[in-house]
């Protein structure tokens, strides 16, 4: 049986997994993290994207979180999320409407324009369109 560590991953809403895993990958702000138990303690911002975690028996489940905090402890790691969504539960067509609105507004700057608005709108369609692609590569 492979070596694991207790897993939480909490939105302002709920606790959408908790349980023991193998490993966990997330979208940290300077790039991918690889966490596996016996990591050394660390905190980190998240970016918006998918979190894979492999459960224990090798089981992997994806996740879409639209930024937050990871927490790697001895003796757990924690995902504090903004939103979390399990990848399964995603629409792909909001998703990709969301992110033609977002480049339509980027494109047509005019008026009372809010451009960091905007382009944030532009990062979280573009993060859930790549959680939907890793899922559907991974079948």
């Amino acid at each position: 049986m492979a070596i694991t560590v207790h897993c939480d991953i909490v939105s302002a809403e709920q606790e959408i997994f908790s349980g023991l895993v193998e490993l966990i990958i997330a979208t940290g702000s300077v790039g991918d993290l690889g966490i596996a138990p016996g990591h050394a303690p660390l905190l980190t911002d998240l970016s918006p994207g998918p979190i894979r975690i492999v459960k224990q028996g090798g089981g992997e489940e994806v996740y879409y979180i639209s930024g937050g905090f990871l927490e790697v402890q001895p003796n757990m790691i924690k995902v504090l999320a903004d939103t979390a969504i399990r990848a399964e539960d995603m629409d792909e067509a909001a998703a990709k409407e969301a992110k033609r609105l977002a480049e339509k507004e980027l494109s047509n700057q005019t008026g009372e324009f809010d451009y960091s608005r905007a382009a944030s709108q532009l990062a979280e369609a573009a993060a859930k369109l790549r959680t939907l692609q890793h899922v559907r590569r991974n079948r």
